[in-house]
């Protein structure tokens, strides 16, 4: 939510789980437990900048302690701020602002079986996911791809804690194996699929779902950044209620505008994942990036995610 309900943490632990992940362990000031989770959730971080705190979200897992929380963070190339800051700037003992975890990225309670498919840095919801579905004996198996075992963050941990769940796939070295949108068509009635990892992954597995007859409810993905937007281009807003027009510059978010001229409106993931920046549209015509809204909601052109959609010419909305 826009309201900014933290907790200030301190770094217990750095590890270095690969050349570019590093692991960070975050536990409470004073000695006691910190909130508890569920699998798929995450926080966000709230890095000390000095044009004002940069804001990242990260899944949450805990292998070590009850009453910890850990977040992994690949570095980047380029980086927006936030991995660079957590891997060159932040040392063991530092202490930080971070959210309470919220949950986006929530388990099935109707799937039979659930089946996670991650490539790099995507590994971490499941992290937590797994350990909750092994907690209740509940039927899953991964599907993990990286460029090499060096290059698999968590591997010795998956195949010690999981061996008869996990499936590896390493596109470099001998024998090289790829994941591929194929293995979607062995799975029995009733599985239900978990996408995270870069965008194309992500893009190209949910279209590959549908195309093999998946419910579009068995079909679950994550994202940590926004959709990529081709030809963006600006647009302008009239609020209905005051009339007041504003522009939204190709560079910024209707989000940000809104926010920039003190129209406060609630947020929460800013990719388009969880709904609560959803705002009704009296006119226009609606470009929509987000994962949240239904395809019979996106064509009715009735709401819009403010945080990465935009409008297609001028919009109307009902604020």
């Amino acid at each position: 939510m826009h309201r900014k309900s933290t907790l200030d943490v301190r770094i217990k632990s750095i590890k270095q789980e690969t050349a570019t992940i590093k692991r960070f362990t975050l536990q409470e000031l004073n000695g006691s437990k910190l909130p508890p989770f569920s699998g798929g959730s995450h926080i966000t971080t709230y890095l000390p900048k000095e044009a004002g705190a940069l804001e990242r979200s990260y899944s949450v897992f805990n292998l070590s302690e009850p009453g910890l929380i850990e977040i992994a963070i690949r570095l980047a190339k380029p980086s927006t701020g936030g991995s660079d800051y957590w891997h060159h700037r932040v040392t063991e003992g530092d202490v930080l602002k971070i959210s309470y975890p919220k949950n986006h990225f929530a388990l099935s309670f109707q799937a039979k079986h659930h089946v996670f498919y991650a490539a790099g840095i995507g590994i971490t919801p499941f992290l937590s996911m797994m350990a909750d579905l092994a907690e209740k004996d509940q039927s899953f198996e991964l599907h993990y791809a990286a460029k090499s075992k060096e290059q698999c963050a968590f591997y010795d941990y998956l195949n010690e804690n999981y061996p008869e769940h996990c499936h590896f796939y390493f596109s470099e070295g001998e024998n090289p194996k790829r994941l591929t949108i194929n293995l979607l068509k062995n799975h029995r009635i009733g599985t239900h699929v978990y996408f995270c990892g870069p965008e194309k992954m992500i893009q190209e597995f949910t279209n590959a779902a549908k195309s093999f007859g998946y419910p579009a409810f068995n079909v679950h993905y994550e994202r940590f950044a926004p959709p990529v937007k081709k030809d963006s281009v600006p647009f302008g807003i009239t609020l209905k209620k005051s009339g007041k027009h504003l522009i939204v510059p190709t560079e910024q978010s209707l989000l940000d505008v809104l926010h920039q001229n003190g129209i406060d409106v609630p947020y929460s993931c800013r990719v388009g994942g969880c709904g609560t920046c959803e705002v009704k549209v009296a006119e226009g015509e609606i470009d929509h990036y987000d994962s949240f809204l239904t395809e019979d909601q996106q064509r009715s052109n009735r709401a819009i995610l403010i945080c990465v959609s935009r409008g297609k010419g001028d919009l109307v909305l009902d604020i």
